[in-house]
């Protein structure tokens, strides 16, 4: 699959999506970095959660709203709005996870990538 943005391009994107987050109080936020694995589907997960469906909500508009503010992108793909247990935007190389806290432990995303790099963000 060919990337469709460079590595600064997808770094410069993560730093916005995490400014989106901190915005509305996300909690744990975490940056899985796929960019060493062979065949990943991204350069970056984003992961996180809120501790309600009216949060989690809040924080994938508030990632959109930064995201099109910023550089003028919209997500290409969104699920998840329909019980906003775990919203998932697609920015092609940047994936970002938004999470009930019940949902984020059961799926642990962090886990399943444990050969990548993850980062915690203050």
């Amino acid at each position: 699959m060919a990337k469709s943005r460079t590595a600064s391009a997808s770094t410069l994107l993560t730093e916005i999506i995490i400014k989106g987050i901190q915005e509305k109080k996300g909690f744990e936020i975490v940056v899985i970095d796929l960019r060493n694995l062979p065949h990943a589907i991204s350069d970056y997960f984003i992961v996180c959660h809120g501790t309600s469906r009216t949060q989690v909500e809040a924080l994938a508009e508030s990632v959109e709203k930064e995201v099109k503010l910023a550089i003028g992108t919209n997500p290409w793909h969104i699920e998840g709005f329909e019980n906003s247990e775990w919203i998932l935007l697609d920015y092609f190389d940047v994936v970002v996870h938004i999470f009930q806290e019940t949902r984020r432990r059961f799926y642990n995303l962090e886990g399943l990538w444990a050969d990548a790099t993850v980062t915690q963000v203050p």
